[in-house]
């Protein structure tokens, strides 16, 4: 007669191969959702190409941002990529937006699509300079044209510790974005 506690042991032993069996196959895609999380990618791939950008920076602007979630700060940005509704309109403005409502930063079509051509507008203010756009994107272009004005050029040299932080912090981000999610943002 086989005795309880060794059913006991075979009933949990049964359980956790059941268990590895299910979670082991996943375990990569949990990592990565964990550490790396990455949503919306056909509207990454669709707004990095139509605003001529590289996908997996894209993507870590988004989690340098929000890591992919809606959220709004304490200064009022919005959405995925963390608009101020004053840059929106701004954005709306430059992009000949005629029907945008505030609201719609929730939306991550919007979001994004707002945010690649706020990134686009930006690396093409500063001649390519991903440094530059991102720091303008981070701290504002009229801080980013104090700077040039004073002669402060490189990342070293931008007096913001935060902005440093961001842009080296976006910089990572695409590194493992490209890494990482090659299929998924069709690298």
């Amino acid at each position: 007669m086989v005795s309880r506690r060794l059913l006991l042991i075979l009933a949990v032993a049964l359980m956790a191969g059941i268990i590895a069996a299910i979670v082991v196959p996943n375990w990569d895609h949990t990592i990565r959702e964990l550490t790396l999380p990455l949503r919306h990618e056909d509207i990454i791939r669709q707004q990095a190409a139509a605003k001529n950008l590289d996908p997996a920076l894209l993507a870590g602007v988004i989690y340098a941002e929000s890591k992919f979630e809606d959220r709004t700060s304490e200064a009022g940005a919005r959405g995925l990529m963390q608009l101020t509704p004053s840059t929106a309109e701004y954005i709306a403005h430059l992009s000949g937006g005629t029907a945008f409502n505030i609201n719609d930063l929730s939306t991550p079509q919007v979001n994004i699509s707002y945010g690649a051509f706020y990134l686009r507008y930006l690396l093409n203010r500063y001649n390519g300079n991903l440094a530059l756009a991102l720091a303008a994107y981070n701290g504002g272009e009229g801080n980013v044209d104090k700077w040039l004005r004073e002669g402060r050029s490189r990342v070293s040299q931008i007096p913001f510790p935060e902005t440093r932080a961001y842009i080296k912090r976006v910089l990572d981000a695409r590194a493992a974005y490209a890494r990482t999610y090659k299929r998924e943002l069709g690298l």
